[in-house]
């Protein structure tokens, strides 16, 4: 049972939406409204402020064409980074790995 360490800052889906957007010259305010959300739960996961929900992603795709599915291993694997560093998570999954082995 090893750490889940990628050996990498973890990527947050935020960033790269935000890169893309930047560089195809759309503001925010029209991303919003092209996609049904309001500005501010836009600008919050370009800005990693809100975890990329499967929806939310789905609705990135449609809108930018940027694959949902690519976005969510991203979240994924953002989430994974960041608990782990959780050092009360590490704690409890050090007692679960003693019962464990006890059993």
């Amino acid at each position: 049972m090893g750490s889940l360490g990628y050996g990498y800052t973890p990527t947050h889906p935020g960033e790269v939406l935000k890169d893309e957007i930047e560089y195809r010259g759309i503001s925010q305010t029209c991303l919003a409204k092209r996609m049904g959300m309001s500005y501010k739960a836009l600008n919050d996961v370009l800005n990693e402020r809100r975890p990329l929900t499967t929806q939310t992603a789905m609705m990135f795709e449609a809108a930018l064409g940027v694959p949902a599915d690519s976005l969510m291993r991203l979240q994924l694997k953002y989430n994974l980074q960041v608990a782990q560093k959780d050092s009360k998570l590490s704690e409890r999954l050090a007692q679960i790995r003693k019962m464990a082995a006890v059993v």
